[in-house]
């Protein structure tokens, strides 16, 4: 079941659910923009869907594995870490502000930096979440039907 995040209160919801993400870790992300390229090779080159999900495996029985959806996406910034780094989140910020909704992986993110952010951060007018069960593990849970 997909649970809308509509405003502060459910964001806060959300938020006391998933601990803040603490223990979690992003395991894959998907992205549709809505262009495309038909058979006869014309092109619908319009973004007019720009639509991430993306799931978050956690350390925790409840709500092991979430899939969120971002709608309208703004902004996807990805600075992953390297081989010589873990990439576990252990707090994250979320708030909404001006009519969009925005993720850090970092719970100590003074407003003021949201520009020089260096860390992964997505931005989007939407989000919807949900729990996924039986699908823990490294085996892909988006995958191509070609």
């Amino acid at each position: 079941m997909w649970h809308e995040i509509n405003n502060n209160n459910d964001l806060a919801d959300f938020m006391n659910t998933i601990c803040s993400f603490h223990d979690s870790c992003i395991k894959e992300m998907k992205y549709f923009s809505g262009a495309y390229v038909d058979d006869d090779l014309s092109m619908y080159p319009v973004n007019d869907v720009r639509a991430l999900t993306v799931i978050v495996q956690r350390q925790y029985q409840e709500n092991s594995m979430i899939e969120m959806e971002f709608k309208g996406l703004k902004c996807l910034q990805l600075l992953p870490c390297d081989d010589n780094y873990t990439c576990e989140i252990l707090d994250s910020t979320m708030l909404l502000k001006d009519g969009c909704i925005y993720w850090f992986d970092c719970g100590t993110l003074p407003e003021m930096d949201f520009d020089n952010y260096k860390g992964n951060m997505i931005s989007a007018l939407k989000l919807r979440w949900r729990s996924i069960d039986n699908c823990m593990g490294q085996k892909e849970f988006y995958t191509s039907i070609v």
